[in-house]
């Protein structure tokens, strides 16, 4: 949107101490935007501090007033750790408790960073947010109304739509992605040429709540040590014959390799985790294939009949290029079934429709199909 029709708009930029983030004010501002920054407290910091990479730990919050003091703007810290650990962390320890893979960051953004963003915004005089989310925001046509969609960003390789398929449609009606024309060498110049204190700061990998320790360390905070998935079973093939044992079923994911503790002539890989047998699934990568998924807790930004319509591109993890698929919907969700088998389709990750690089949509995967395709 251009600045000249939005001068006397107020945008409230979600700020996380990071590089994109203090970019998206700074290019707002100098559009002629009257901004004004906001940090979450997600977490009690505690000892650690949670300092070093955590997008949103003590440390973000620091640089975030300090790029807010050197750009002039007012900055607010909103404390929503209370909604953080009931729809991101609980959620994280009850979907591997299920044996599924779950997307803390897709639930954060669902959940926590652009809704409750929004109505502090309004409530506090302002009529947009922003966020530094490499994505851009088109309105156009589809199924014969005009609808905001999310379209993938220029530099491919920092595309976010994958994470943001929860966020209500209405919310990103209010809502700005300066960054969706830019790349990370890009961005990190504005942010130089802008002084800010943060242009060379170190990207944030990790899962927030997760940085530096393992999912298993995270895990044990939140269940009791006798937990059913920290005890052993057994290891099968996709035949049921036992290989060895699992030290717990929290230890695996689908489609992992490393760290199966056996010997085995060809690679094995993680297909399968059955709770209700304490059992860790392995076979060959063929056994990884499947021809589809059956997806729940949908999110919609186009009429299922435009989906159904023909092929559309499906997206099953974040770094998955969108294949070529067919979408038909029922009651409670949506099947996929692709054009070409797919590896690692996982229970509980997201699973995410595009046509022309455009976001239609997306939810969660419950189950990938039941045969493997050879």
């Amino acid at each position: 949107m251009e600045a000249d029709q939005t001068k006397d708009k107020r945008v409230l930029v979600a700020m996380s101490g990071g590089v994109d983030s203090s970019v998206a004010v700074g290019l707002l501002r100098d559009q002629g935007w009257d901004v004004a920054g906001v940090t979450f407290k997600l977490f009690c910091y505690g000892e650690e501090g949670r300092t070093s990479k955590a997008c949103c730990g003590l440390e973000g919050v620091r640089d975030a007033q300090s790029v807010a003091r050197r750009l002039g703007i007012p900055h607010t810290v909103l404390d929503l750790e209370e909604l953080f650990r009931k729809t991101v962390m609980d959620d994280f320890s009850r979907e591997y408790g299920r044996g599924r893979t779950p997307n803390p960051c897709v639930q954060c953004n669902t959940h926590v960073k652009f809704g409750p963003l929004l109505s502090w915004a309004r409530q506090n005089g302002y009529e947009w947010i922003a966020t530094g989310h490499y994505v851009r925001s088109v309105r156009t046509e589809v199924g014969g109304e005009s609808r905001v969609l999310l379209e993938r960003a220029s530099d491919r390789n920092k595309d976010q739509t994958y994470v943001l398929w929860g966020v209500d449609s209405e919310v990103l009606e209010r809502t700005l992605f300066p960054l969706g024309d830019l790349d990370k060498t890009a961005a990190r110049s504005v942010a130089r040429e802008l002084d800010l204190p943060v242009w060379d700061k170190e990207e944030s990998q990790d899962i927030c709540f997760v940085e530096g320790r393992s999912y298993v360390d995270v895990l044990k905070e939140s269940w009791k040590p006798d937990h059913p998935f920290f005890q052993p079973g057994p290891i099968e093939n996709t035949e049921g014959e036992v290989l060895g044992t699992h030290p717990g079923l929290a230890h695996f994911t689908v489609g992992q390799r490393r760290g199966l503790g056996l010997t085995h002539p060809t690679p094995l890989h993680v297909v399968r985790l059955d709770p209700r047998r304490n059992t860790l699934v392995v076979g060959e990568s063929a056994a990884l294939l499947k021809s589809g998924c059956e997806v729940e807790d949908v999110n919609l930004f186009a009429p299922t009949s435009y989906i159904e319509e023909g092929l559309v591109d499906v997206k099953i993890r974040y770094r998955h290029e969108p294949a070529p698929a067919r979408v038909q919907f029922r009651d409670h969700g949506f099947d996929v079934e692709f054009v070409e088998p797919q590896m690692s389709i996982a229970p509980g990750q997201s699973c995410v429709i595009y046509r022309d690089d455009r976001m239609l949509g997306g939810g969660r995967i419950r189950v990938s199909s039941m045969v493997s395709v050879s």
